[in-house]
Order: C-alpha cells, then sequence, then structure tokens
C-alpha cells in the first residue's frame, strides 16, 4: 500500500445486514455457501513469494527481477487450472512493470466482477504482509473457484497489479487503456491490501459508499462472524482509486498500515496499543514473520465469501444485439486465442483453404490413429428466446466405400453431460464449403463449452476443416 496521506476512521457501525443478501441495485441474490479457504495454501503461497524475494535482492519491486518473478509464477498458477491470462507491459521510473490479468471462462461477459490486488513490493523489503498477503489471498480465491465446479452468473476476473507503490501506475495502466465499453461492464472492483497486518485490526473500505451494497455485503460478513470492524477512507492509497475515478463501485479491506492502534482498538480487536498495526510497513522485516495468521485466515475466507456471493449477484440480463457472435476469435484470424484443445488444428497452412481470411481449424488429415479437439466456452443467455450454434465446413478423404473409419463430432458440453449435435464422417465428404446449424435453445442461461472432436483409425487421412463458427442469439 502507498504511504499513508490522511486517513478517516469512523466508530463500529451499528446495525448488521443479512450477510447472505447483497445490498444495492439489481436485487437481492444468495450465493453458493461460503467456502472455507485454506490458509495454509496461502501461507504457501507467502512462503513461494518470500523466496523469490530472497533469491532477487531481498525484495519484489517494480523493474526488480524480483518483481516479474512474482508475476510469471502467479501466472503460471493460474494458466494451471483454466484461467485465460494477460500480461500487461508499460513502463515506469524503476523500469518496465506488469500487470496479471486473469478471466475464468463464461460467466455474462456484460456484467463483470473484479477481484484485484498488487503485486509489488517496495525495494527495501520483500512485502510479504504489503502486499504478499492480499496477493496470495486472491491468488487463492481464484484457484478455489477454478476447482469448485461453480458456474458464475457474472463474469469473473482477478487482477495483480504492478508499480502500485510508484503511485497506482498499474491499475492506473489498465483503466486508462481499457476502451469505455469494457469500463461500463465492470459492475464491481473489490481490492485487498495488506489483509494480514501482525497488529491488526479490520477496516473496510467507506469512500465510494454511493450505491455501493458490496461494502454493506463485506461488513455484515464480520459480524456474521462476531469480528468487529471500522470503516477507513482510504482515498487514493491503493488501486481501488483507479475503478473509483471511473465511477464503478469498489470496496476493499485493509487490517492496517503505519497508525498506531488506539487502547479502544486494542480493547476491541486485540493487539497492542500504542504500536503500528504493522511495524514493517515497508521496511525490510516485512518477512514470513510479520504476518498474523489468525487475520489472515479470517480476512481470506472474507475474500472469498465477496467472489462467491457476488459471483452469483444478479445485475439483470444483458442481451447481446440479435445476431451478435457470442464465440470469440469465430474464424480463427487471431490463431488459437479463445480457443483450446490439441496443439495444431488452428493454422494458415496452405495445405487446405480456408472459407475466409487464412486461418482454419484443420481436423484429421494425418493418416494415423489421433483425436484431435479444439473447443471454447460460451454463455447462453437466460432471456434469448432462441440461440444457434453455427459454422461451415468442407472435407476430404482417401478413405473409400460405406464404412466410416473416421469421424469429426460437434458436441456441447454442459456440466458433466455431453452432447453430439451431429457427426460427420469419410463417408460423404464435399470439398465445397457447407454451413450447418444446431439450436442451443436447451442452454439458455448455462455456459456451455462449444467442441469439435475428430477422430482417425490408423491409415488413410480424412480432413474437417471448419471455418467462420458463430453462437447467436434472438
Amino acid at each position: 500500500m502507498r504511504t499513508l496521506r490522511t486517513t478517516a476512521l469512523s466508530a463500529l457501525a451499528a446495525g448488521a445486514v443479512v450477510a447472505s443478501t447483497l445490498v444495492g441495485t439489481g436485487g437481492p441474490a444468495t450465493a453458493a455457501p461460503s467456502p472455507d479457504l485454506s490458509v495454509t495454501n496461502v501461507t504457501a503461497h507467502l512462503q513461494k513469494l518470500q523466496d523469490i524475494a530472497t533469491a532477487n535482492g531481498g525484495n519484489r519491486a517494480t523493474g526488480r527481477p524480483g518483481y516479474k518473478a512474482s508475476l510469471d509464477w502467479v501466472k503460471a498458477r493460474l494458466d494451471a487450472v483454466g484461467y485465460t491470462t494477460q500480461v500487461q507491459t508499460f513502463s515506469t521510473s524503476s523500469g518496465t512493470s506488469y500487470n496479471l490479468v486473469a478471466d475464468w471462462p463464461g460467466g455474462d461477459a456484460e456484467h463483470v466482477v473484479m477481484t484485484g490486488a498488487h503485486l509489488d513490493s517496495v525495494s527495501s523489503g520483500p512485502g510479504i504482509n504489503d502486499n504478499g498477503t492480499g496477493s496470495a489471498a486472491v491468488l487463492e480465491a481464484a484457484l478455489a473457484w477454478a476447482a469448485s465446479g461453480n458456474t458464475p452468473r457474472n463474469h469473473l476476473r482477478f487482477a495483480w497489479w504492478g508499480a502500485e507503490e510508484q503511485g497506482l501506475l498499474g491499475s492506473n495502466h489498465y483503466m486508462r487503456n481499457l476502451p469505455t465499453a469494457d469500463k461500463d461492464r465492470i459492475d464491481l472492483y473489490m481490492n485487498y491490501d495488506m489483509v494480514g497486518s501482525p497488529n491488526p485490526g479490520y477496516f473496510v473500505y467507506d469512500d465510494n459508499p454511493a450505491g455501493n451494497g458490496a461494502r454493506d455485503a463485506m461488513t455484515a460478513y464480520y459480524t456474521s462472524k462476531g469480528i468487529p470492524w471500522e470503516y477507513i477512507d482510504v482515498q487514493g492509497r491503493s488501486d481501488h482509486a483507479s475503478f473509483r475515478s471511473y465511477g464503478i463501485p469498489t470496496t476493499g479491506m485493509y487490517s492496517g498500515g503505519e497508525t498506531i492502534k488506539t487502547s479502544a482498538q486494542a480493547s476491541k480487536w486485540g493487539g497492542t496499543a500504542g504500536q503500528a498495526f504493522d511495524p514493517c510497513y515497508h521496511r525490510s522485516c516485512d518477512t514470513m514473520a510479520n504476518v498474523n495468521t489468525t487475520a489472515l485466515d479470517r480476512n481470506l475466507d472474507m475474500i472469498g465469501h465477496m467472489v462467491w456471493l457476488y459471483a452469483d449477484k444478479d445485475y439483470g440480463t444483458t442481451l447481446p444485439p440479435t445476431g451478435a457472435n457470442l464465440l470469440g476469435n469465430p474464424g480463427f484470424e487471431s490463431g488459437a486465442t479463445v480457443w483450446t484443445g490439441t496443439a495444431g488444428p488452428i493454422t494458415s497452412s496452405t495445405g487446405r483453404p480456408a472459407r475466409t481470411g487464412s486461418w482454419k481449424a484443420w481436423l484429421g488429415g494425418n493418416g494415423s490413429t489421433s483425436t484431435e479437439t479444439i473447443s471454447q466456452q460460451v454463455t447462453v443467455p437466460a432471456g434469448a428466446t432462441a440461440a444457434r450454434l453455427s459454422y461451415w465446413l468442407r472435407s476430404d478423404t482417401a478413405e473409400s466405400g460405406t464404412t466410416a473409419y473416421d469421424t469429426l463430432r460437434v458436441q456441447v458440453v454442459s456440466g458433466s453431460t455431453t452432447t453430439t449435435l451431429r457427426t460427420f464422417s469419410n463417408v460423404g465428404t464435399s470439398t465445397t464449403y457447407a454451413q450447418f446449424s444446431h439450436s442451443l435453445a436447451a442452454y439458455a442461461g448455462k455456459t456451455v463449452t462449444v467442441k469439435f472432436l475428430a477422430t482417425e483409425d490408423s491409415s488413410l487421412q480424412t480432413s474437417f476443416v471448419v471455418d467462420d463458427t458463430a453462437v447467436t442469439t434472438s
């Protein structure tokens, strides 16, 4: 967290709000049960950040190798569980810095809920409480969501910011370069900066209260657990300010920094009056020993509660324009971007023509026992009266006769159920592109995976070339 300029605290607010109910516009919504996230896992994440700092001059500061090593490690963890990650590069007076943004596939792309923390330390120390704790807790929440099997109503995005300690440079860079339409899609940004201070308090951001039910949902959670809390106006001290300046609702939690804990606060929270909430704030002693595990555990579970709660908040359904394509990179002209599956089928090779442009998905054509797939998650809006999957296909084969040796299955995966919409084979191939379509009306309100699956036997090739895919609604 940036150095404190002015801080305003209010007394403990009176009156609890029901913890499982969202307050604010868009109507109430009840989330899946709050997760009990693993503080053991978070402690292991912190130890990794400490090890990175130790191996890189004792810090993880912007422009230093420890920062990029921290970002690369977090990115690898997210990539391994299915997040779509993006690294943004920007310049600072201390050298190049980076943001890491991770999107969980699915959820209503018109309603984005973001959770973030700054990943950089100051140059004088490893930054384990500031802000390893926030970064590690957000990482654990993201990993736990990926493992939960839940399907979010809203689109979930997580972020780790660079150069916060130099003046919120990373989050400012992100918002400054985000198109206006994408800014408008962000319904909430939650910021976690220092959540395991050694002499902790429980401070809830109160600098953007207008229409901000998330602030009240957070205080309600603490009240439900018997944890006293106070509001704090953190002003421009952390990355929420980059979102607040564009009118986006924000909230967050802070367990205290260099300011002194009062006797009243010590009486309420325990700890030591007359000492800083974090005596090692921006110092070399901000190491693994500088974390209060009880506070970290409580705040970790609060972060999980808020992610789970707002993943399901009903912001209302925003239907895409009639005929709008819900698939990303539908003609493959950006290579394998957005699509997942077997490496290789999405290609600009001239061995088989694309229908339009240069790229297509060329599945099969190996002449040997093989299986190839491409797939993409898509959310079919709940309010759509009709939804269709369409694509163009051409095929050719070296097989003969009426036996289906090689096949292409067009499938929809919903939860644990896979439905084959159509099967093509080496029988009846055509080198002229033809369009095919299938209704997805049965999947309204669900996030599903559209999948093309090709299998070949041990000899004689069959090529299935797919191009210009679409999922549209009306």
